[in-house]
């Protein structure tokens, strides 16, 4: 066959694509719900080229019927590998050793994986040299993996997620491996032939039915994990957005993390915003990173005197959400419709280095927790030098700073490494419900004593009687060692997972 060289190096491209997009599949998804990226990665990388190492040395004990084999494997991957994601979300969300379920899944999928390249390079080995064989086959491989890793962080999980994206390659393999009973046709028999083709499209049906049924398939699986029903879900290119509703709130989920309850959120925004306003004079121009659910900017336009607000968010997602959808839309009271406002997308990080505004009087920092690295450089000396850059000489900077309670080390991994850069901060804490113990840093270019008024009445929950009353410690609370937070290695990412685990 004239076409079956061309053919068979274009299964090698599909099967080196498949097989890296479902290796960062379920590094991702184990990032997702167990944190930790860096090692997430690095131990699902490790097994998943071991795996591969199993695979190709099981490929010697495949003495003949090489073609066959060849298909049968590649459908296994085509069901394995396509039903990886959904089944490791049911897994993690129904089942109680996950661990075992996502190793063993890597394990499986390297292994056929392995197989697929030596068993195809025997079938090939009577089309080429040996030199030449190795040269195309090789580059080919590597070529398909590179195409994999682009794809998958540009085009597939912003546009499919990960449950459509391992479904989607599970379907391309099955064409691979359909069409090579065709290509192959001259080495299979006509039996084998009928056989293989039956099951290659019954597992293209099945997986096919995935793909439609997946968002269904992401909602049951994630509502095992909140207690109250989902309402709102939707993947973006960064995170997992989800609002779940019960009898008397609603909570919004970030990556499965919450964010905020509307039953007591009035508690952590007010003590996010207030404060830096109540030690700076006359404050005009307030720069907000984060806190794209426009509740912190609800605080913010409380004050009469701001005349325009610039907030930094990387995910225009969570802006629609909160823009969009009437729960949040009126916990906000609209706020991201203030005409004050100016909207910015983009890494926080990235925005104060390469922008030099005029100085802002208030920064509010309301990030995520320090979970993973990403996040953690949002954290880092470097960042808050740039913060320093932006703000102005009275001005005044309160961060979003986790549990001095739950995760006091981190806690006060952030404080120092906020005065570490030169800022005077004063530490605090307030009770959220929702939460437990909420830290927060507040912190000035010079001394300054602690606020002792909110400065606008009728709060719900701040009042000048209480308010010196949050930067007191109690002894389970009080400083300990710490390491300043550097970009180079963020200790911060390394305590905050340990500190958590203990109580996850």
């Amino acid at each position: 066959m004239r076409l079956r060289t061309p053919l068979l190096f274009l299964t090698v491209l599909i099967i080196a694509t498949s097989g890296l997009v479902y290796e960062l599949i379920a590094g991702t998804l184990a990032s997702y719900v167990l944190g930790d990226s860096v090692t997430q990665f690095s131990t699902t990388i490790g097994v998943y080229l071991f795996a591969m190492g199993i695979g190709a040395y099981l490929s010697r004990f495949i003495g003949k019927d090489v073609s066959t084999r060849f298909v049968e494997v590649e459908l296994a991957a085509a069901l394995v590998g396509g039903f990886s994601a959904p089944f490791l979300f049911l897994a993690f969300a129904y089942g109680e050793m996950f661990s075992v379920a996502l190793y063993g899944t890597i394990l499986t999928i390297g292994t056929l994986v392995g197989l697929e390249i030596p068993l195809l390079m025997r079938i090939l080995k009577e089309e080429l040299e040996f030199e030449e064989l190795i040269a195309r086959v090789l580059s080919v491989d590597y070529l398909g993996a590179l195409a994999g890793s682009l794809l998958f962080a540009l085009v597939l999980v912003p546009n499919l997620g990960l449950n459509r994206t391992a479904l989607l390659f599970g379907s391309l393999n099955c064409a691979v491996a359909l069409m090579s009973t065709w290509v192959l046709s001259d080495l299979l028999t006509a039996r084998t032939r009928l056989r293989l083709r039956i099951k290659a499209v019954l597992i293209a049906m099945v997986l096919g039915t995935g793909f439609v049924w997946a968002d269904q398939v992401s909602t049951f699986s994630e509502q095992a994990f909140y207690a109250n029903p989902v309402v709102y879900a939707k993947r973006t290119p960064y995170q997992r957005i989800i609002l779940t509703r019960g009898r008397n709130s609603a909570q919004l989920f970030l990556n499965g993390n919450l964010q905020f309850s509307s039953s007591d959120e009035y508690r952590y925004h007010e003590a996010l915003v207030h404060p830096a306003f109540a030690v700076t004079t006359d404050a005009r121009r307030v720069l907000i990173l984060g806190g794209g659910d426009g509740l912190a900017l609800r605080e913010v336009f409380r004050h009469e005197g701001v005349e325009e607000v610039t907030l930094v968010d990387l995910d225009a997602g969570v802006i629609e959400m909160a823009r969009t959808v009437p729960i949040i839309r009126e916990l906000n009271g609209g706020s991201l419709e203030d005409p004050r406002l100016t909207l910015v997308h983009d890494d926080a990080m990235v925005w104060l280095d390469e922008n030099t505004p005029e100085p802002f009087d208030v920064l509010i920092v309301d990030f995520p927790d320090p979970s993973n690295y990403s996040l953690g450089k949002l954290y880092t000396s470097r960042f808050y030098q740039l913060a320093m850059r932006a703000l102005a000489d009275d001005g005044a900077m309160i961060v979003q700073s986790t549990s001095p309670l739950y995760a006091r080390q981190s806690y006060w991994c952030i404080e120092r490494t906020i005065n570490g850069v030169g800022f005077s901060t004063a530490p605090f804490h307030v009770n959220v419900p929702s939460f437990g113990e909420w830290g927060f840093v507040l912190a000035k270019k010079h001394p300054f004593d602690v606020p002792r008024d909110p400065g606008i009445p009728d709060l719900r929950y701040l009042t000048s009687e209480m308010m010196p009353t949050l930067f007191t410690f109690g002894r389970d609370m009080e400083p300990v060692p710490t390491e300043t937070n550097r970009l180079n290695d963020q200790r911060l990412v390394t305590y905050y997972s340990s500190e958590w685990t203990r109580w996850n």
